[in-house]
């Protein structure tokens, strides 16, 4: 059978950990829960199978070495695991001190451990974890706190974490989908400049002196491929400067709020691409609106967070009209509807579910929706993008092949 190492803790908050044999993870869940242990981690043990079956002498866990190369940052991943296990503990009986010792020992790295151990510094000093957290606001969101903050006050901290690491886990499930989608275009891409560098570079200047011993005039496009072959080859350094000074220019435009807004609305009336945004947009604001009425936050208060995690500007913006005219009494569904930058299925449910008293369930049937839609809008735009690209390349490439071809024909005929 199969060898799996787990950290477990008991109900007294001890941790310990150990190897045991067993067909699959679940069955070493069950093993652990039996025995009165909350499993943390349960791993595949790269040992090989254990001769006998049984509990390996526990030990008391001990942090995992950190390489020097390790990031100094506390990231999203990182974060969602934190909820989850602190989640998890809270929900097992222990008391918050407790449970913020367990995961400092728990800590996968030392940038973890040493975030946790100032938010326990700062619990057993007195404050409440969300104001703990509030002042670390470089790792938590104003999203976070303020879930965390109203399940404090509902008494229910355990219960909220787990909805806070379920929908971590959903707009983390819906960045991977996008960000998975790029990897063939972005490869396409490096193939593409790689392949017109390598002919600029190395092939095209072969040409130059048959065709200067020749004394006759070239055609404009050979002209063209071969005067672009001699700056790559001589001025080939200037290319990554003329890269960054682009990236650096673009980036300073998209930070000015002008250039910005105008910059996402030119996105969103791009056909595929606006289509995609505007659903990935709808999807995590619906779901990020929904956890937090949820766990008890105000409409008004939730809207003023959930602009902050909306990250085309149009579509931001458009939320403090919302809320303006929420403040007036007008409601929520037929402002929003009136902003025509979110979808109308998207809208019409959220008005239904406000008319029926069900805002909270139809804002996470949205973003149920449009998870969905997002998948579907990728493979229509990957479906548009890759002839385009591959007809792209073929032209570029052609063009400099033909424009050789041209000038080879023409000291042919010089011969002649």
């Amino acid at each position: 059978m199969p060898l799996y190492r787990y950290k477990a803790v008991s109900t007294a908050g001890e941790l310990s950990s150990g190897e045991l044999d067993a067909a699959n993870e679940a069955e070493i869940v069950d093993r652990l829960r039996d025995q009165g242990l909350m499993p943390m981690q349960v791993v595949a043990s790269s040992g090989g199978a254990s001769a006998a079956v049984g509990v390996r002498a526990a030990a008391p866990a001990r942090r995992e070495r950190v390489s020097m190369f390790a990031s100094k940052k506390v990231s999203q991943d990182q974060l969602l695991s934190i909820t989850r296990e602190l989640a998890t503990l809270l929900r097992a009986g222990l008391p918050l001190d407790r449970a913020m010792e367990t995961l400092i020992a728990l800590a996968s790295s030392r940038p973890v451990a040493q975030l946790l151990q100032g938010v326990r510094d700062d619990v057993r000093g007195g404050k409440s974890l969300s104001q703990a957290l509030d002042v670390r606001r470089e790792v938590f969101s104003r999203f976070y706190i303020n879930i965390v903050r109203a399940g404090e006050a509902g008494g229910a901290l355990s219960a909220v974490l787990t909805r806070l690491a379920d929908t971590m886990e959903r707009n983390k499930e819906l960045k991977g989908t996008v960000s998975s989608a790029l990897i063939y275009p972005t490869i396409l891409i490096c193939v593409a400049v790689i392949s017109v560098m390598v002919l600029l570079f190395f092939v095209v200047p072969q040409f130059k002196t048959q065709f200067a011993q020749a004394g006759k005039a070239l055609p404009w496009s050979t002209t063209m491929v071969i005067a672009a072959g001699e700056y790559m080859r001589d001025y080939w350094w200037t290319l990554p400067l003329i890269a960054f000074g682009v990236w650096y220019v673009a980036r300073a435009a998209l930070r000015n709020p002008v250039m910005r807004k105008r910059f996402d609305g030119w996105v969103l009336r791009r056909k595929l691409l606006g289509e995609l945004v505007q659903k990935i947009e709808t999807a995590r604001f619906t779901r990020t609106l929904g956890t937090l009425l949820a766990n008890g936050v105000t409409l008004l208060g939730a809207l003023s967070i959930v602009k902050e995690t909306v990250g085309n500007r149009v579509m931001a913006d458009a939320l403090e009209g919302v809320t303006a005219q929420l403040r007036e009494g007008k409601g929520f569904g037929r402002p929003l509807t009136a902003t025509n930058v979110y979808p109308k299925l998207a809208t019409q449910m959220i008005l239904v579910g406000e008319e029926s008293g069900q805002l909270e369930e139809m804002l996470g049937r949205v973003a149920d929706i449009y998870d969905r839609e997002v998948q579907v809008v990728i493979k229509r735009f990957l479906a548009v993008l890759e002839p385009v690209m591959i007809l792209g390349l073929a032209v570029v490439v052609g063009f400099i092949v033909l424009s050789i071809l041209l000038g080879v024909l023409g000291m042919s005929e010089l011969i002649n």
